[in-house]
Formats: C-alpha cells, structure tokens, sequence
C-alpha cells in the first residue's frame, strides 16, 4: 500500500470540469444580469421619482451624497486605523457593497448595451434630473471627505508643531 502525496490522474480533470463549469454558469449570470439589471434600476428609480424634477433632483441627491459617503467613510476608517492586507481587502468589497446604488446608476449612464440605453431613456422620462443630481451628490460627498481629511491631518501636523515647540 503506498501513501505517497501524487494526486491521482483523473483528479485534475475533474477540478477543470468544476472550474469550467463555474466559469460558464459565472459568464451566463453576468450576461443575463446586464440585460436585465440596468432596465430593473431605472424602474426603480423611475417609480420614486414619478416624472417629477424636484424628485428627481432630491432623490438623486439621496443616493449619489449616501452611496458615496458611506464606502469612502469605511475606507477611510480602515486606511486609518487598521492596515493589515485583510481589512483593506474587505473594506474594499464592503464599500463596494454600500456603493452599488451609484455603480447601477454609472452602468447605464456610461453602458453600451441595449439594457443600458433602454435604462437611460427610462430615467429621461420616468427621473428627470436624478443622473445629474446623483452626480453632485457624490462631488459633494467626497468633496466633504476630503475636506474631513484635510483638517484632521492639518490638526495633526499643529499639533506635532505645538509639541516640538
């Protein structure tokens, strides 16, 4: 009876079968979710929104201000105070998770597909001013972040001064 570590012969075909098979089922959901995902959004959207242009620009502040805010916050957070590869690696995805409201928005406004211009036509009617409200809601909201930023690291370096001096 031999115990030697050698993987059996069959055993990489079988892991490329599986991974194959992963990839595939991968490659479909995404193409299925592109075309249906940009459509669902600004349907979504569109029914907050009702086709007013107060509405538009309040609820376009909403989501570009708060899904910007929020994963910039964690980022910075975990920039701050925890450096290990690990945090940074899963406040990334965290924040990607808080921003995925704005990148639903950013895929139709800059998508090729037929779901992304089915989107935007969608938002021109149903969300007037939403895409240009959640513009500037994200400006403003990384504008306060490094604007935060700005003055806890100036408050550091007079306080580094105070001491030396």
């Amino acid at each position: 009876m031999s115990t030697d570590a050698a993987p059996a012969a069959g055993d990489w075909r079988r892991k490329l079968v599986v991974t194959a098979v992963v990839v595939g089922i991968v490659l479909l959901l995404g193409l299925i979710a592109s075309a249906t995902i940009p459509r669902w959004w600004a349907q979504r959207i569109g029914d907050q929104v009702d086709g007013s242009i107060v509405a538009g620009t309040l609820v376009g502040l909403f989501y570009g201000f708060v899904f910007t805010f929020l994963p910039l916050l964690v980022l910075a957070a975990v920039f701050r105070w925890k450096r290990t590869w690990r945090a940074l690696v899963m406040a990334a995805a965290f924040a990607i998770l808080l921003a995925i409201p704005n990148l639903l928005t950013l895929g139709i406004v800059l998508g090729t597909g037929n779901a992304a211009h089915a989107g935007d036509r969608i938002l021109d009617v149903e969300a007037p001013a939403f895409r240009g409200a959640s513009l500037a809601g994200a400006l403003l909201a990384a504008g306060l972040i490094l604007f935060v930023g700005y003055l806890l690291y100036s408050r550091g370096r007079a306080r580094d001064e105070a001491r030396a001096l």
